[in-house]
């Protein structure tokens, strides 16, 4: 995989992608995955995209948070203004006139697993290279349906702790292959390609329903 030039300057024709850092909120040390995102990407595949690139199973709600707006399925939001993922693409949004652009996303309004979505700056995408493609990142996600960043704080003081009280459940519960601090950046990236391809530029529950 060849990484481009961060020189958005260097081929004024080529098609541009964001690179941004995902971050999940209230959690030390941090969660977060470095992309390459193309800008024609919209906020649908956007989700598709976070889902992948931290291994969530996507069994819960989500939106994005846009300032004042609300972006995300408006058949499954309980928000009376919420406007359509599948037609807004990032270019839209013109976010390289800001000086720290982040927008949130938000999956699981009960968890509130929020994500801050950092856009560092645009890059020339590089032909023939695929994209959306995985930088870096760090440690796996929590389990779903722990409880928040609260929740997961008192999981990992069991699970971590042999005389805890709850540390042989919470070790069952979370299952064998659980580590906190594992991340596979190609088999990441394998999950990445396979959730964009089956999405086919938008969301996929809309394609198995």
């Amino acid at each position: 995989m060849t990484i481009p030039d961060d020189n958005p300057s260097t081929d004024f024709d080529a098609p541009r992608a964001w690179r941004i850092t995902i971050a999940i909120a209230d959690i030390e040390p941090a969660i977060w995955r470095t992309l390459l995102v193309p800008e024609s990407f919209n906020f649908a595949q956007l989700h598709e995209l976070i889902q992948a690139a931290f291994g969530w199973t996507g069994a819960h709600l989500h939106h994005f948070i846009l300032g004042g707006l609300v972006v995300g399925a408006p058949e499954l939001d309980d928000y009376s203004r919420t406007f359509e993922a599948e037609d807004i693409p990032l270019s839209d949004l013109h976010l390289h006139a800001l000086d720290d652009p982040k927008i949130l996303y938000e999956y699981d309004f009960g968890d509130s697993w929020r994500h801050w979505i950092a856009f560092e700056r645009m890059v020339a995408m590089v032909k023939g290279e695929p994209y959306p493609q995985l930088v870096d990142g760090a440690r796996s996600r929590p389990p779903e349906d722990v409880g928040g960043p609260s929740g997961y704080q008192d999981f990992l003081e069991a699970w971590r702790d042999p005389r805890h009280e709850d540390h042989k459940a919470m070790r069952a519960w979370a299952g064998r292959g659980f580590d906190p601090e594992a991340f596979d950046i190609e088999k990441t990236q394998k999950a990445i390609k396979s959730a964009i391809r089956r999405c086919k530029g938008g969301y996929r529950f809309r394609l198995e329903t």
